[in-house]
């Protein structure tokens, strides 16, 4: 990829994250603002809810009180009235008893002076029983010692109102208050004075006139009792009192009394009560700050505020008059959030929380793009190396093979065995090295497409590094290379592929004669762990820093030597080595440090 339609890209995708970046950012403010509106909207209805709330309170305060007084003194009216009937019933009973008493004394008196009358003209005269005054109309059964036939059948009874009154009365009463209940005629056995003559008196209990008079004064005092009852019990101005029926009206004059002031009209908590129940109606759940001040003055009657020490902000900051009142105060209600905002972005989660996910998924795409974008430019860099690098390995023996086949053409050459035989071993070495790149780049070609397939014998990895060591003895020796090997592992027999594993160990130990500025000195051991096999090849040569040990094992990547120009190598090795190494089981990593040479470690499954 060139490098200006790399920028040209990467400038296209940049503006169009930032535009859709930009288009969420104006749409979430947009949003915020909407629930701005709303939220305040909801606030002010909120207000106006309690404003008439408490309106409607204090109306009903005032209503109510006159109705309780009203109430109160038709109670008292009421219990009033049923006292004066109970007083009036208590005295008709007290009238009633005197006037019972009465009645009984005269008719004790009438009965003493009839009895009077009748001791004063008979002998002898007795009080018997019923029974006995009857059976004194039979002779046989007569108690008397001369004959009373003559008088047996006459019955005197004084009724006489002139002898009456010409009778004078007896000092010795017969009847008095302390008998019994007199029966309703009383009846005397007396004698005549003339003759002696037995007579039967009878005398009723109760004159007729008396009883009369009695009926009469009865029916006088209930009457009269009767009228004062209904009178009484018709009174209803306990019901209905037309001074205070108007309640509504009184009510109404105590509510614009002048001289009422703002605390008693209003109190903070129950202000405090309908604000929270009215905001919670609207869904709003937020701490809020509210006080009262007078409109015509500068003074605070009532607050509540869960952040004094802070200063209201205006904007969060709403109010309204509480009394629709012209002559006095009405009043100013102010309501803060100072959590406002919050509140807002919290019913904005989902929309933020969607946008955010949206914007982390474009930066996701354009990291990744970008990353891809940067790791083709480098593929296609590395690639450009390799077929450059590659070419020249290539190219150079070819070119040797062309020179000494030229040179095979001169007849002087023909005649010289000896350096016919020296330049025929040239062109076959260099063959040898030619097959081998072509083999190397196939090797990775088939691995890619997971073409090539690995034998799985048994190789021990002890006998495996000592062939391969003592196959680059020349190699090693040309470099001036020291080599220390430590076998340590007891049990090195691994299954694998010998020839693959050959060719790890080779790439390995190549690369630390390639990168090592002096004399190569290059440690190769062995050792166990309890399932493993672990293979290292250490050297102190120019070693490879963090962030390029990160990437070595990459396809065609090549750490940079910096004044060593004459590595050579197609950036395939390490790669191959990894690829072998993981389809035999195994794992390999690098230890390195700048300056202070490389370990690289290989573990291998042991057999079972």
């Amino acid at each position: 990829m060139k490098k200006r339609n790399f920028w040209f890209i990467t400038g296209l995708m940049t503006a169009a994250l930032l535009g859709v970046v930009v288009m969420q950012l104006y749409y979430i403010k947009q949003a915020y603002s909407l629930n701005s509106q709303l939220f305040e909207q909801n606030v002010n209805q909120a207000l106006s809810q309690v404003v008439s709330k408490v309106q409607r309170r204090y109306a009903f305060k005032h209503y109510n009180k006159k109705d309780v007084e009203w109430r109160t003194k038709r109670r008292m009216d009421r219990a009033n009235q049923i006292k004066a009937i109970a007083a009036l019933k208590e005295q008709q009973l007290k009238d009633e008893r005197e006037r019972r008493f009465n009645q009984q004394k005269r008719i004790l008196a009438d009965l003493n002076f009839q009895d009077s009358v009748i001791r004063a003209e008979f002998l002898y005269p007795t009080i018997v029983s019923e029974a006995e005054f009857i059976a004194l109309g039979d002779q046989e059964k007569t108690p008397l010692n001369f004959d009373v036939s003559i008088g047996l059948d006459e019955n005197f009874n004084m009724v006489n109102g002139k002898m009456r009154n010409s009778m004078k009365h007896e000092n010795a009463k017969t009847f008095t208050m302390g008998l019994s209940k007199l029966p309703d005629s009383i009846r005397y056995l007396a004698y005549s004075k003339v003759d002696g003559r037995p007579y039967k008196i009878s005398l009723p209990s109760v004159d007729a006139g008396l009883a009369a008079k009695f009926r009469s004064e009865e029916a006088i005092a209930e009457r009269r009792y009767q009228e004062s009852l209904k009178q009484l019990e018709s009174d209803t101005s306990w019901l209905y009192n037309t001074d205070d029926v108007d309640v509504v009206e009184e009510a109404a004059k105590e509510m614009h009394n002048v001289n009422e002031p703002l605390t008693q009209r209003i109190s903070k908590d129950v202000l405090d009560t309908l604000i929270r129940k009215e905001l919670l109606n609207k869904n709003i759940t937020l701490d809020y700050d509210f006080w009262v001040k007078l409109a015509k003055q500068d003074s605070v009657l009532y607050s509540k505020a869960s952040n004094p020490m802070d200063e209201v902000v205006p904007a969060n900051t709403f109010k309204t008059t509480l009394f629709n009142d012209i002559i006095r105060d009405p009043g100013m209600l102010y309501l803060s959030f100072p959590d406002k905002n919050v509140a807002i972005f919290n019913t904005m989660r989902v929309t933020m929380a969607s946008s955010g996910i949206l914007l982390l998924v474009l930066i996701f795409i354009f990291s990744y793009t970008l990353y891809t974008i940067l790791r083709q430019k480098k593929v296609s860099e590395m690639k450009n190396d390799f077929i450059n690098n590659m070419t020249h390995e290539f190219k150079t023996p070819v070119a040797t093979i062309m020179i000494a086949s030229e040179a095979l053409k001169d007849p002087e050459v023909v005649e010289d065995t000896s350096r016919i035989n020296r330049l025929a071993g040239i062109i076959y070495d260099e063959n040898v090295r030619l097959g081998n790149h072509i083999e190397r780049v196939l090797s990775i070609a088939r691995l890619e497409k997971n073409e090539l397939q690995l034998e799985r014998n048994a190789v021990d990895m002890n006998d495996l590094m000592v062939a391969v060591t003592e196959s680059m003895h020349l190699q090693l020796q040309k470099h001036g290379a020291t080599l220390t090997m430590q076998l340590d592992a007891t049990e090195s027999t691994i299954m694998g592929d010998e020839l693959h594993l050959s060719n790890v160990m080779y790439n390995l130990i190549d690369n630390a004669i390639k990168y090592s500025a002096d004399a190569p000195q290059i440690t190769c051991r062995t050792r166990n762990t309890e399932k493993n096999l672990i293979v290292e090849v250490a050297d102190k040569g120019i070693g490879i820093t963090r962030e390029h040990s990160k990437r070595i094992f990459d396809q065609f990547y090549r750490v940079p030597t910096g004044n060593l120009h004459d590595v050579k190598g197609f950036g395939l090795g390490l790669n191959y080595v990894q690829d072998i190494v993981k389809q035999l089981g195994g794992t390999i990593k690098v230890q390195s440090e700048k300056d202070k040479g490389t370990v690289f470690i290989i573990t291998l499954p042991l057999i079972k």
